[in-house]
């Protein structure tokens, strides 16, 4: 499934490719994603300008207005679900197939296509000055100055859910998926099933400077290789190369050669260390 670090790959990847340039039309041959696309969308963004590329969580915001004076008209949010990737294609595209359900085409020639074999993914349009925005309950971002030890204690007080759990609330903070939520864990020493409220601050100041590093260099070496990921230039990325714990349950522990264990914690999978990790 992609993550913060997967989706922050693809804005920058398809960023240059679309920043000021003008839609010539949206084609939607797929509108049922995880929401339907409005049918009034490809009405919306014809002849518009993508006046800025931004990600929140792990979404994609895409910016629409006019070229002429800058006002915001929109913005295109779209979420790459379990197996969503966007791909940037110069020149003439080919026909799509079956799991290729829209296209954003670009005066200069630019189609941005998205693949999403199990359709979990979505496409929703966000009017500028519309308050209902499905963003509004996402916690700060983990790369941000709000996410710092004293916020993260704070709002980990009296609570009992596991801490692997606490920090994948995307109400806590946002963009911490299964991958990333393992290794941090494991490089500042946390047992992942140790109840947050337990967790002392010192070790949350550990904790917020792991996910910070391992965000930072997943998104540096382009992502996680997952098999249903491709970067904007339909490249894997390389982070998976450097994972410490997730996926290697039975190996030795890098620290101090203790089998990995691997259990399950809200239908996912955990891997850790029982001997580094208390």
């Amino acid at each position: 499934m992609p993550e913060l670090p997967e989706v922050e790959t693809t804005k920058a990847g398809i960023a240059p490719h679309i920043q000021d340039q003008k839609i010539s039309k949206l084609d939607v041959r797929q509108p049922k994603l995880r929401w339907p696309i409005p049918e009034e969308l490809s009405t919306l963004v014809k002849n518009q300008t993508v006046l800025d590329v931004r990600r929140r969580a792990k979404y994609l915001l895409i910016d629409i207005g006019s070229e002429k004076t800058g006002k915001l008209k929109g913005t295109i949010i779209i979420h790459l679900g379990m197996s969503g990737s966007l791909r940037v294609i110069e020149g003439k595209a080919p026909a799509p197939e079956k799991h290729e359900h829209f296209d954003i085409c670009l005066n200069n020639g630019i189609t941005l296509r998205f693949t999403d074999p199990r359709r979990f993914g979505a496409c929703v349009w966000q009017a500028a000055g519309d308050d209902s925005n499905l963003l509004d309950h996402l916690g700060p971002e983990p790369l941000s100055d709000d996410f710092n030890h004293d916020y993260i204690f704070a709002k980990s007080r009296k609570r009992t859910s596991a801490i692997k759990t606490f920090i994948m609330d995307q109400k806590n903070v946002v963009g911490v998926g299964n991958i990333y939520a393992s290794e941090s864990l494991f490089m500042s020493g946390v047992s992942p099933k140790k109840a947050a409220g337990k967790v002392s601050k010192q070790k949350y100041a550990q904790l917020t400077d792991s996910i910070k590093l391992v965000l930072e260099k997943a998104i540096a070496d382009g992502g996680t290789t997952l098999k249903d990921f491709v970067g904007s230039d339909g490249k894997p990325g390389y982070f998976a190369q450097q994972l410490r714990v997730y996926g290697r349950v039975g190996l030795p522990c890098i620290t101090c050669e203790t089998p990995i264990k691997q259990i399950t914690q809200g239908q996912r999978s955990t891997f850790y260390c029982p001997k580094c990790q208390k």
